[in-house]
């Protein structure tokens, strides 16, 4: 065989293999586009002036009925609290570890992308050097094991330092949170102005428990904060409003984190030990009951991004994370079995208890062709899992939801034409619907109803949450009318708080703080605003309208807002947070419910094949994005 021939050969070959390929993922994308993004008919008459008119006043005893609320966590708003989350914060990483290169440290999913170099001899202080540097990337490449290095040239020093948590040393007072636990009134109060008839909170596994139960919960349980909390429940109920309690916030006790917590099996026993404490001291106050809220979320930034307190995964771990036997699935086994055997004991002080868990879900899809792997990847190790394996335990299915993501490699895309939270989640009130349909469609055998359990987003200027507030109700209760039976809908949050580890930066009260003048409180227009839908029950035509047009002439007029989160050249946004925000454009586009124009896939071959694909569609009219008061729905095409 010549030289020519083999070539030849082998380029056929190489051919061969790539069109299969192509054929395979778009194959792929048809099955995911059919399932996930089919157009729908908005099942919302536009043309009447009540959009929507939720029974929060039902008339009769069997008649469903529907509540408002407003939600919390003690690790966002409590002082006086000597959790994980201020040790972490507090941390300050300077210098670098003694005798590891920096190119063998796994890059964090914090805000600065992971390791520092190594510390460099006095005499090389001043010089710079060549070396490899973990890439920023987002939590859910980590979760797949990738882990890639730049080499840059750059100065080095004799220290460097960077904060676990964004956005929190330089605010005044951070540890003062809200000032819940000294000072309930003054967000209770605010919350029963609005009308709301659900309060949501919770108990703080470590200030009930500061130290490890290991001779039994009477030991170490701290029964003067067990009062104190029952004191604030009743407070809560004397304002003529309902309590749901969460047990697991995403705040995990320092003494369990020492020996790995959700990693072993004693957390479990631990964990009950804390429930039964909790429910034995409150359960005839405690209305609807979250047992844990969004365990993958905590699974995930916890052990296997380690970018959340009480993880520090080694490599392994990371690389493994996924598998059936890995950190990930251990501790979520873990967590399923406490849900359980808490639901259990709930049930067995309280018949009449309503009891569930709140499901983080997002609505994930692929921003190329190749990127519907990992889309579905994502997908399964996160959507129904966690809910499949407790479906027999569960009063009602909470979902908190606040977006869509768009994968791109290994890391989430920013998509210029898409509108973002000041968090980096996406604005697309159609997913929330989606999910919602989706998910009954799944569980609806288990005749139980749902409750949206968080439902939110970061906007200190307050443009975007008005729309946002109102379009993503209007998807409730169009998967109402659909027939998804939904009890009640709470909003997170009342005021500005610390937001994980992202500190202060994102704001997603409806209420300002102002942390330089005593945490003084200033109601935002989208406090009224969901007061007057809390109190009617209903959405108009005209809130509609006003709110969106406000918006929209934010965005003509070019003006921009605060957005934490980094994005590099490729547009592919870090999983950390920004100490100071950096500033984006309002987004010309309807995201409104029902209006949203779905793309196809942006990746070059993708926009190749549309390109030359297009004199076939041109006589297709384009969808139209109207300044006025006049909604319009028109038919949503998504071409590959």
């Amino acid at each position: 065989m010549t030289l020519v021939t083999l070539i030849f050969t082998a380029t056929k070959l190489a051919g061969v293999l790539f069109s299969v390929t192509i054929a395979a993922n778009a194959f792929s994308f048809s099955r995911f586009k059919r399932k996930n993004l089919k157009s729908f008919k908005s099942p919302i008459d536009e043309s009447l002036d009540i959009l929507a008119e939720f029974n929060i006043n039902p008339t009769s005893e069997g008649e469903e009925g529907f509540f408002f609320g407003l939600a919390t966590a003690p690790a966002h708003v409590e002082d006086r609290l000597n959790d994980a989350w201020l040790n972490f914060a507090e941390e300050s990483h300077c210098d670098q570890p003694e005798s590891e290169p920096a190119d063998a440290i796994m890059g964090s999913a914090g805000g600065d992308g992971g390791s520092q170099p190594s510390k460099l001899p006095d005499k090389e202080a001043n010089k710079s050097m060549k070396k490899k540097k973990p890439l920023k990337i987002a939590m859910e490449a980590l979760i797949r094991g990738f882990e890639k290095y730049e080499e840059i040239e750059e100065p080095s020093s004799n220290e460097e330092c960077h904060h676990t948590v964004a956005a929190w040393h330089n605010v005044p007072h951070p540890e003062e949170r809200l000032r819940f636990w000294s000072d309930p009134d003054t967000e209770l109060k605010l919350a029963k102005d609005t009308g709301i008839q659900v309060f949501r909170m919770g108990i703080d596994w470590t200030r009930i428990m500061p130290e490890e139960p290991m001779n039994g919960s009477n030991a170490t349980t701290n029964f003067a904060a067990l009062e104190r909390y029952k004191w604030i429940i009743n407070k809560v109920h004397s304002y003529g409003m309902k309590v749901m309690l969460t047990l697991f916030h995403h705040s995990l006790p320092p003494w369990a984190a020492e020996y790995g917590g959700w990693r072993l099996e004693k957390t479990l026993d631990y964990f009950m030990e804390f429930t039964r404490v909790v429910v034995d001291c409150v359960s005839e106050l405690v209305d609807y009951w979250v047992t844990f809220n969004e365990p993958h979320v905590f699974c995930m930034l916890t052990y296997c991004a380690g970018s959340w307190p009480g993880g520090n995964p080694d490599m392994l771990e990371v690389a493994t994370s996924a598998l059936p036997t890995g950190v990930f699935n251990q501790a979520m086994n873990w967590m399923a079995i406490a849900h359980s055997m808490a639901y259990d004991y709930i049930h067995e002080k309280s018949v009449s208890a309503i009891v569930g868990a709140a499901h983080h879900v997002s609505f994930m899809r692929p921003y190329g062709l190749f990127d519907v792997a990992a889309t579905s990847v994502t997908n399964s190790l996160t959507l129904f899992p966690f809910m499949d394996s407790i479906s027999d335990k569960l009063d009602y299915i909470g979902i908190n939801y606040y977006g869509q993501e768009v994968v791109c490699g290994a890391g989430l895309k920013l998509v210029e034409r898409d509108e973002y939270s000041e968090s980096g989640r996406g604005v697309y009130p159609d997913g929330l619907y989606r999910v919602l349909l989706h998910f009954h469609e799944r569980y609806k055998h288990l005749s139980v109803p749902f409750i949206i359990t968080e439902n939110g987003v970061a906007d200190e200027t307050d443009l975007i949450r008005r729309p946002y507030l109102l379009e993503h109700l209007l998807a409730t209760y169009a998967a109402m009318i659909k027939g998804v039976p939904i009890l009640g809908y709470l909003f997170w949050t009342i005021s500005d708080n610390w937001e994980w580890a992202d500190g202060y930066g994102p704001k997603f009260g409806l209420v300002a703080v102002d942390r330089s003048n005593n945490l003084a409180r200033n109601p935002r227009p989208s406090y009224h605003l969901f007061s007057k839908v809390v109190k009617s029950g209903k959405i108009t035509r005209l809130d509609r309208a006003q709110a969106w047009n406000e918006l929209q002439a934010a965005a003509k007029d070019g003006k921009k807002r605060p957005f934490y989160r980094a994005v590099d050249k490729r547009s592919l946004m870090y999983a950390g947070g920004l100490d100071k925000p950096i500033f984006r454009p309002y987004i010309e586009r309807d995201w409104r419910f029902g209006h949203y124009e779905m793309e196809g896939l942006q990746d070059p071959l993708s926009r190749l094949s549309r390109y030359m694909l297009r004199p076939l569609f041109a006589g297709k009219k384009a969808l139209q994005h109207k300044d006025s008061d006049e909604f319009v729905l028109e038919q949503l095409n998504l071409v590959v």
